[in-house]
C-alpha cells in the first residue's frame, strides 16, 4: 500500500482468499488513508472487476518466457498481480492473465520480495509513462472526488459533519 501511494498508484486490489487481514497502520505508515483499496474474496472476482474497467491483466513471474520489464509496453491500461514470496501466483491467474512479466536479475537468487518487487515494476512503468504522451493523470473530477473521500476519512465524526450540514442547508 505504501509503495502504491508513493508511485502514484491510486487503486490497490487485494485477494483475501483465505484470511481476510486488517491494514497494519504502523507498516502502512497513513498510505490506508489516500489509496483506494478494493478487497476481492476470489481471484476471478477481482480479475473480472478489473477486466470489466478496461484493464489488461498482468501476472509478474521470475519464471517462464515472460516480458522483461524495460519492454514493457504502457499504451494499455494494466493492473499488475504479485503472488504470494512462497508460492507466487496461482494457477488461475498464470493461465488466465493477458500477459507476463518478469523483473531482469542477474544474481542467483531467483525471485524479490513482494514489496520489492511491486516498487520495481512500479516505478519503472511510472517512469515510462510520465515521459509518454498517455493522459494518465486523474481527471479533476477523480481527483476532487477523492479529496472529499480523504477529508471524511481524516476528519472525525466526518458523517455526522455532513449529515448536519445537510440538515441545516434544508431547513
Amino acid at each position: 500500500m505504501r509503495t502504491c501511494d508513493v508511485f502514484g498508484i491510486q487503486d490497490l486490489h487485494v485477494v483475501e482468499e483465505h484470511l481476510g487481514k486488517r491494514v497494519d497502520k504502523e507498516i502502512a505508515m497513513g498510505a490506508q488513508k489516500w489509496v483506494s483499496l478494493h478487497r476481492h474474496n476470489h481471484i476471478k472476482e477481482c480479475m473480472q472487476s478489473l477486466r470489466e474497467d478496461g484493464y489488461q491483466l498482468i501476472a509478474t513471474t521470475p519464471h517462464t518466457n515472460a516480458t522483461y520489464l524495460p519492454d514493457f509496453d504502457v499504451t494499455k491500461k494494466a493492473a499488475f498481480f504479485f503472488g504470494k514470496e512462497k508460492d507466487g501466483l496461482s494457477d488461475t491467474m498464470m493461465n488466465e492473465a493477458d500477459g507476463l512479466l518478469k523483473i531482469p536479475m542477474y544474481g542467483f537468487t531467483e525471485s524479490l520480495n513482494i514489496s520489492v518487487s511491486a516498487a520495481i515494476i512500479l516505478q519503472s512503468v511510472v517512469a515510462k509513462l510520465k515521459k509518454s504522451e498517455i493522459e494518465w493523470q486523474l481527471s479533476e473530477t477523480e481527483q476532487l472526488q477523492l479529496k472529499m473521500e480523504w477529508t471524511q476519512k481524516t476528519i472525525k465524526s466526518s458523517k455526522e459533519i455532513i449529515e448536519a450540514y445537510n440538515n441545516a442547508k434544508n431547513k
